[in-house]
């Protein structure tokens, strides 16, 4: 039996009773972070368009009425409806679009934003109760987890690769089939499926494309389809991560780790291992902000008087958010959102970094251009031999009178050193949703802390 097998065969063993407290109240929060900030996100133009363009060309009719069928699945945080499938593409799509999603550091994969839309709407569809709805979300968690440590994290990312969407098709292929009560060779089998589909790539931030909220939304549609096919009588192969011919763990990394696949499992819990983003932003900016923070507060640093920064952080770090001209000089969201300078000079001029500075307007004010330019970003062999286990950096800030001050961040806040309360959780829920009815998302979030409780999933319809 090969690791993916023993993957496979703890996640159709795996039962709610027997998991650990801590994993259940984790599995309740990660729903909480994930979908308060979709409900926030549904009414963007952005993603608006997206949905009403697919949805014209959804339109199935029956040949004996000529009347629409609908399978009535929602779209979150909206009125409208979508076949299964699509409504699954649609919410892991949303649950990206403000970068506010968790992040599983050890395998650098949004897992929230795959897993649980698959889940959510699968379980809608099938009638299922919360309690399945959770069950299912740990065992996505912990599949996705695995497959994104298992390809190696830093090796990985660098060959191009975007683990959500490469490691996602295996988690949300976990959470449909442990709802479809798959066996464990069904479970393989989805798995073989899963893999031939990993996609997703980091080639946006040459020019600021907007599809990376596409990459999560792919992978949960496709794990989803790789359970479907399963049922259909496809047979996806066991040997996908490490076939001579075509395993994608050989393909996609250059230092892979089979053993990551199956180690510890329901010992080591990697739900467990989950940040909370306090900023809507790219995870690698956020030790960058928290430094600018601490010393904006500590010593009372003018943002007018700075000269300039100069930040030492890990190689994807700094790859990923300092080294593309978009990153350096940010004038659209996608690139200020991958920009290390940018959310670092906010964070000085502000005092915080939230949603709204994310506008194309405040992007282009000639204060942040200015300070934006003032920052520099190296990768320093310190921080890159660290990562994954630490995403951290150091900032050293020279005034124009000379004075310098220094800050390193080991971990970012929202880490799982540095955890998010429960109340400061629910309050960044709050401030995802605040156009929206607040009786409503207060009765919605109450019921997502209690849904190994209840019969039915609430409605996320708006």
């Amino acid at each position: 039996m090969n690791q993916l097998e023993n993957l496979s065969t703890f996640i159709a063993d795996a039962r709610w009773e027997d998991f650990p407290q801590e994993v259940k109240e984790a599995a309740r929060s990660c729903t909480l972070d994930t979908i308060s900030q979709a409900l926030g996100a549904a009414n963007n133009p952005f993603f608006t368009n997206i949905m009403d363009t697919l949805l014209t060309y959804e339109g199935i009719t029956d040949a004996t009425t000529s009347s629409p069928v609908r399978a009535g699945i929602p779209v979150w945080g909206t009125a409208k409806q979508a076949p299964l499938r699509t409504a699954v593409l649609l919410n892991g799509m949303l649950s990206h679009s403000m970068e506010l999603d968790d992040v599983h550091t050890g395998s650098k994969t949004h897992i929230g934003t795959v897993v649980i839309p698959a889940a959510w709407s699968l379980c809608q569809f099938l009638g299922k109760s919360g309690q399945d709805f959770l069950e299912a979300v740990v065992c996505g968690y912990e599949t996705m987890s695995r497959i994104g440590m298992g390809l190696g994290v830093s090796a990985h990312r660098n060959k191009g690769w975007h683990v959500t969407g490469t490691a996602g098709t295996f988690g949300a292929a976990a959470a449909c089939g442990k709802l479809l009560h798959f066996s464990a060779e069904q479970m393989t089998s989805a798995f073989g499926l899963a893999g031939t589909q990993s996609c997703s790539t980091w080639a946006f931030l040459t020019d600021g494309a907007t599809n990376k909220i596409l990459h999560p939304g792919r992978a949960a549609a496709n794990g989803l389809d790789a359970c479907l096919l399963v049922q259909g009588g496809m047979k996806g192969t066991r040997y996908i991560l490490d076939a001579e011919d075509g395993g994608i763990f050989p393909m996609m990394s250059d230092h892979f780790d089979y053993s990551q696949v199956d180690r510890d499992l329901g010992k080591t819990w990697e739900i467990l291992n989950v940040d909370k983003k306090p900023y809507p932003c790219c995870r690698s900016t956020h030790c960058a902000i928290d430094a600018a923070l601490t010393l904006r507060e500590q010593y009372h640093i003018d943002p007018e008087q700075i000269e300039n920064v100069h930040i030492d952080t890990y190689l994807v770090g700094w790859k990923q958010c300092a080294l593309s001209d978009g990153s350096r000089h940010p004038q659209i969201p996608t690139e200020a959102k991958f920009s290390t300078p940018y959310t670092t000079a906010c964070a000085f001029l502000n005092g915080s970094v939230g949603l709204s500075d994310f506008e194309i307007s405040r992007i282009n004010t000639e204060q942040r251009q200015e300070l934006t330019k003032k920052v520099t970003v190296e990768p320093m062999e310190s921080f890159t031999a660290r990562y994954p286990s630490h995403w951290g950096c150091n900032m050293t800030v020279t005034l124009a009178n000379g004075q310098t001050f220094q800050q390193e961040i080991a971990d970012a806040s929202g880490s799982v050193s540095s955890p998010l309360t429960r109340e400061q959780l629910l309050r960044k829920a709050n401030s995802c949703c605040t156009e929206l009815d607040s009786d409503l998302t207060s009765e919605i979030f109450s019921s997502i802390t209690d849904l190994d409780h209840r019969n039915s999933l609430p409605s996320l319809a708006f």
